[in-house]
C-alpha cells in the first residue's frame, strides 16, 4: 500500500488540492508529487498508524498555509488578494446587519453581495459557508418575521435596541467565526 492509500494522507493532499486550483495544473500537481514523495520517505504507508501519520502531515504544515505558500511562491492569480478578500468578506458581512435595518434596498444589495463572495472564497469550508449564510441572512428574516407576525407600526426604544443590538450582533458573530476558521 502506498502513502496516498491512507484515508488521513488523501484528505490532506485532497485540502491541498482545493486551496491550490490558482496555480497552474503542472506546478499543482509537482506539488502534489512533492507532498506524497515526502510522506513516504516519512515511511507512511497505508498501513502506519494514525498518530504516526498525524506526526508526519503536522510536520508539512496546514493544508492552507501549503497552498498559501505555493501560491505567493508562484505569483499566481488569487494569491495576494487572498487576505484582502477575506478582510473585505468579513466587513461587509458585519456591516450587513446593521446597513439592512437603516437602508434596507442597500442592505440587501450588500448582503447578496458579501454571500456571492463568501461561496465564491476558496479559504473556507462548505459548513463556515453555511454558518456565514445564516448569520447574515438572520437579520432580514427577523424583521420579515416581525412584519408579518403583526408587529405594531410603532417601535419603541427597547424594540430600535433589540434590533440594533441583533441587526450588529448576529453578523459580528458570524464574522467572528469565519475568521477563526481563516486562522486555523
Amino acid at each position: 500500500m502506498n502513502a496516498v492509500d491512507h484515508p488521513l494522507v488523501a484528505a490532506y493532499l485532497d485540502a491541498v488540492g482545493r486551496e491550490t486550483t490558482g496555480l497552474p495544473a503542472e506546478r499543482r500537481a509537482e506539488l502534489l508529487a512533492d507532498l506524497r514523495e515526502h510522506i513516504e520517505v516519512n515511511g507512511v504507508d497505508g498501513g502506519t498508524d494514525d498518530d504516526r501519520v498525524r506526526a508526519v502531515l503536522a510536520g508539512l504544515g496546514d493544508p492552507r498555509t501549503v497552498a498559501a505558500s505555493a501560491l505567493s511562491e508562484e505569483g499566481a492569480p488569487g494569491a495576494a488578494p487572498t487576505a484582502s478578500r477575506t478582510g473585505r468578506v468579513l466587513a461587509l458581512l458585519s456591516g450587513s446587519g446593521l446597513l439592512l435595518v437603516l437602508a434596507p434596498f442597500l442592505g440587501a444589495a450588500v448582503l447578496i453581495g458579501t454571500l456571492f463572495l463568501l461561496w465564491r472564497a476558496p479559504q473556507w469550508e462548505r459548513r463556515e459557508k453555511i454558518i456565514g449564510t445564516v448569520t447574515g441572512a438572520a437579520v432580514p428574516v427577523l424583521l420579515f418575521l416581525g412584519v408579518g407576525l403583526g408587529a405594531s407600526g410603532r417601535i419603541g426604544p427597547t424594540e430600535l435596541l433589540l434590533v440594533a443590538i441583533f441587526g450588529i450582533g448576529v453578523p459580528v458573530l458570524g464574522s467572528v467565526l469565519l475568521w477563526r476558521a481563516v486562522r486555523r
